[in-house]
């Protein structure tokens, strides 16, 4: 049977949740059945866990700064505390039970946070130097800027290159990289753009939204969705 894949919603002033339909287009090419998650199901993470076959963690709005023992900064923009509280328990819940899970964008941050590691707030204040234009001005399935990929973890393996190049709409990014994830792509200027776990089946985060360019056809996202799938089955 094709696996089931549980995909976390944008809640928005507890009136409706909201995903774009690439991401249930991405999952569904690849051979997957998306299965939407509303948030507010902390109790009902280990039957998640039982049930589902992967995670895949969207993308939204900022994470709350106090789940990484910060204050918020004024560039801090809107948060979904308990969208937070949900998928760090989510995380865990999956991690612990080796099941695969791939983070996009916010859900990229969410695999780091939930384990331990630290966020930029804002990158442009708050790291020195010349920064990328990492919220382009561009359709969604533009390839913006380059990432330049570390040899021989999972993600250079499924990419089978030594850099691709992305789409980027973030203005926060991984700090400080929680165990047991290790670095696995960095833009130009230094930003981490990819994480992933070396002691779980499959535990990937990836900065950019391989789902808007898989579904214009650009063969690198198609290849993660696949292999995300792949490990879920």
């Amino acid at each position: 049977m094709n696996p089931l894949i549980g995909i976390t919603c944008h809640h928005d002033l507890e009136y409706q949740y909201m995903l774009n339909h690439s991401y249930v287009q991405s999952i569904t090419e690849a051979g997957g059945i998306p299965l939407l998650l509303a948030t507010g199901m902390k109790n009902d993470v280990g039957m998640l866990v039982e049930r589902l076959d992967g995670l895949l963690l969207s993308g939204g709005f900022d994470i709350n700064p106090l789940f990484y023992g910060e204050e918020p900064i004024k560039e801090l923009g809107e948060i979904s505390p308990g969208r937070d509280d949900n998928e760090m328990e989510l995380v865990r819940a999956f991690l612990q039970a080796d099941k695969p899970i791939l983070g996009i964008c916010r859900g990229h941050q969410v695999l780091n946070v939930a384990q331990g590691g630290t966020m930029y707030q804002d990158i442009h204040a708050q790291i020195d130097g010349d920064v990328l234009q990492h919220v382009q001005k561009a359709r969604r399935e533009h390839l913006s800027h380059r990432v330049k990929l570390v040899e021989d973890t999972k993600l250079s393996s499924i990419f089978e290159t030594s850099s691709i190049l992305v789409n980027s709409f973030h203005h926060q990014a991984v700090k400080e990289v929680g165990d047991p994830f290790i670095v696995c792509g960095t833009s130009s200027d230094g930003v981490i753009e990819a994480i992933a776990s070396e002691r779980h089946k499959f535990a990937i985060g990836v900065q950019w939204h391989p789902e808007n360019t898989a579904c214009a056809g650009d063969a690198p996202s198609k290849k993660l969705f696949e292999a995300f799938v792949k490990a879920c089955n």
